[in-house]
């Protein structure tokens, strides 16, 4: 040698603290999520009989909290430890799970967009499931009351849905004293006229959240963009901090030959 040497290239600290940090939230995000979703199995001693997971007939609202934090908690384990141990392994992983995220949000959306009839009828035959097991889950109770108060609306279509409940619906054979009733959450009240007797709202929860997607059209479809917007930023990262990481190996390992080895003073990355 005669005094000449190469610098190899080294990995960007911008790029790779930026992936750790927005990870590290990510990654907080998820545990608070899981821990939520287990602390309410918890209160209903889901988690001392486990068995009592599939009793529910209607949707557990927990499950949302489990599903989500898992995935955050997956995505920011993964970003986190790929960029801040330059994992090539982690962060592909990170990068093909981010993308299949998008790409399963992509078809949805496409699929939501193209059937929207069926969706519709997917949509109603949830919600009276879960009309028929409001009483069964505390939780789940809250989140249709929730609905119902939000959107201003009583059952899929209308009040009549409210007959699938045992509790509520007119046969003779209910002896409940809620019978013919709807929950509390239906009524409406004209706050000029408190002495006026408290009527039942008539739309569906279907078609109130219908127009409500209609009215917020331009908000709902902002939020998707942003999301979409994030993932591919993140996965072009991810994907840029990889290969900076290879490079470096390959260059350590003397595999790759540079044809500018005549200066001394290379140029590094810099954060």
């Amino acid at each position: 040698m005669s005094g000449k040497h190469y610098k190899g290239p080294e990995v960007s600290c911008c790029i790779k603290y930026f992936i750790f940090g927005f990870n590290v939230i990510f990654w907080l995000l998820g545990i608070t999520f899981l821990g939520v979703g287990l602390w309410a199995w918890s209160e209903k001693g889901v988690l001392s009989n486990i068995s009592s997971i599939t009793d529910l007939g209607g949707f557990d609202p927990v499950w949302l909290f489990l599903v989500v934090g898992g995935v955050m908690f997956i995505l920011g384990f993964a970003g986190c430890i790929g960029a801040l141990r330059e994992n090539t392994f982690l962060l592909k992983f990170f990068s093909v799970f981010l993308g299949i995220i998008f790409f399963l949000e992509l078809t949805a959306g496409v699929l939501a967009f193209v059937f929207k009839d069926w969706i519709k009828d997917q949509l109603q035959f949830f919600i009276n499931n879960n009309i028929r097991a409001y009483r069964d889950d505390i939780d789940l109770q809250n989140l249709i009351d929730f609905t119902q108060e939000y959107w201003q609306c009583c059952g899929a279509f209308g009040a009549d849905d409210w007959n699938l409940n045992i509790y509520f619906n007119c046969t003779d054979a209910n002896a409940s004293r809620e019978r013919c009733g709807v929950p509390f959450s239906c009524c409406t009240k004209d706050p000029a006229e408190l002495d006026q007797q408290e009527t039942i709202h008539t739309k569906g929860c279907v078609p109130q959240f219908e127009k409500w997607l209609q009215d917020n059209l331009t908000i709902v479809a902002g939020v998707f963009i942003g999301i979409a917007l994030l993932q591919i930023f993140g996965i072009c990262l991810a994907q840029n901090l990889t290969g900076l990481v290879i490079s470096s190996i390959l260059e350590t390992s003397g595999i790759v030959q540079h044809e500018d080895t005549e200066t001394a003073n290379e140029e590094t990355i810099i954060c």
